[in-house]
């Protein structure tokens, strides 16, 4: 394990958190787009996505193990990483009576996005945190590195 090891685990967290955040923002931003993708001849409302995180390398964390000094370069956590972006299509697209609109069916209903904004912003403080969190760690590890170098004066 290199000193580095905590400054690249919390940095892969950052890069994780902020894309999460970009996808967030799409949804947030496309919460009335009507035609966002065309299937079988006709447009699809935007379809809300969320991000998958896995460990990097296929490695888990051992806590246990680190604690009690039993860990071995295996146990330990190399980061998080993005496995996927996945699209919501087990939610239904909302239907909004509006017959005046030009994606309006027979009936006059328009199918809008399955992307509730309340849900939306929960999500958006969450990764927020997330980020701010490990933000905290990246200084303190800095701040730890920076110390160290100083008993060498």
């Amino acid at each position: 394990m290199s000193i580095f090891h905590g400054m690249n685990t919390t940095a892969s967290a950052l890069t994780a958190q902020r894309l999460r955040m970009d996808v967030i923002s799409s949804n947030i931003a496309n919460v009335d787009t009507t035609r966002a993708k065309f299937v079988d001849g006709e447009w699809q409302a935007y379809r809300r996505k969320t991000v998958t995180l896995q460990p990097q390398e296929g490695k888990f964390s051992n806590f246990l193990n680190v604690a009690m000094g039993t860990a071995n370069k295996d146990s330990v956590g190399h980061g998080v990483k993005v496995s996927k972006i996945n699209e919501d299509t087990e939610t239904p697209f909302k239907l909004v009576f509006d017959p005046t609109h030009i994606d309006a069916n027979e009936e006059g209903y328009v199918e809008m996005p399955n992307v509730d904004p309340l849900k939306e912003m929960v999500d958006l403080i969450s990764a927020t945190r997330s980020y701010e969190a490990n933000v905290t760690v990246f200084n303190a590890n800095k701040a730890m590195l920076s110390k160290a170098l100083e008993i060498g004066k």
